[in-house]
């Protein structure tokens, strides 16, 4: 893929990867044809919006299993997000959590 549609890709969805893996993600885009690039792109899970569903059903977990980490979800579904505490945690956590999932869906593509 050109360097110009390299950019564009990173100014669309360099908010989904770690800040310190910028250099790693655009040169994996620029190896990738473009609609390999789309669709990991479209694949990649929005921050923003896990923090939302953390915010309002986070206590349930469905914020981990949305993310891929179905075990940690289900053992903070039952209880009950760690009554709380683990709830809180992952208000703080869950966007480094998905941008590291985001990369390793990246590099593995």
């Amino acid at each position: 893929m050109d360097q110009e549609k390299v950019q564009q890709f990173v100014a669309l969805y360099g908010d989904r990867y770690p800040e310190e893996a910028y250099n790693n993600v655009k040169n994996k885009f620029s190896q990738m044809n473009q609609d390999s690039a789309t669709l990991c792109a479209m694949k990649s899970k929005n921050p923003t919006t896990v923090l939302l569903l953390s915010i309002f059903i986070g206590y349930l977990g469905i914020d981990r299993i949305y993310v891929g980490d179905v075990g940690w979800g289900v053992l903070k579904m039952l209880t009950c997000g760690g009554v709380g505490i683990w709830w809180l945690i992952d208000l703080f956590l869950i966007t480094d959590v998905t941008k590291r999932k985001n990369l390793e869906m990246l590099v593995m593509f």
